[in-house]
């Protein structure tokens, strides 16, 4: 069952980003709207309309929900394993399991510890560049 609806769920989600569906529903729209004289803008024609969108647009919330979870979750298991190969630290495998507060304290050391690397690699440099104009001045 859930191979089967996750297959649905990226049918429709697909199709749904195309450039001709977009077409028909703006026909679609058009045709209703031209309809208006001829049923005399009536509470049905109205209704038609309404009860139409509100239908597809319950529908592709969780069709687009289910598309974006298992989007999400592929994504964070290619970047855990990224880490786990990598010389990154490990304790970030598994973060976005944290509250949000837990993950902006995290956040919040990695963009210190980026500053301080910065001022290092600026200091370095300038080390460097005093001792080259050192060398060609002698």
């Amino acid at each position: 069952m859930e191979k089967h609806f996750t297959k649905i769920a990226n049918w429709v989600a697909h199709m749904a980003g195309l450039p001709p569906t977009f077409a028909v529903c703006c026909l679609i729209i058009v045709i209703w709207a031209a309809s208006g004289p001829l049923f005399g803008f009536s509470d049905t024609w109205q209704l038609v309309i309404n009860t139409g969108t509100t239908i597809i647009t319950f529908l592709m919330v969780f069709l687009i929900q289910n598309t974006q979870n298992r989007d999400g979750a592929a994504i964070q298991a290619k970047l855990d394993e990224l880490i786990r190969v990598s010389r990154a630290h490990n304790h970030f495998i598994g973060i976005e399991h944290l509250t949000e507060s837990e993950v902006e304290e995290i956040r919040d050391k990695c963009e210190r510890a980026a500053k301080r690397h910065d001022e290092q690699v600026a200091a370095m440099a300038a080390k460097k560049a005093v001792a080259q104009k050192k060398k060609h001045a002698a």
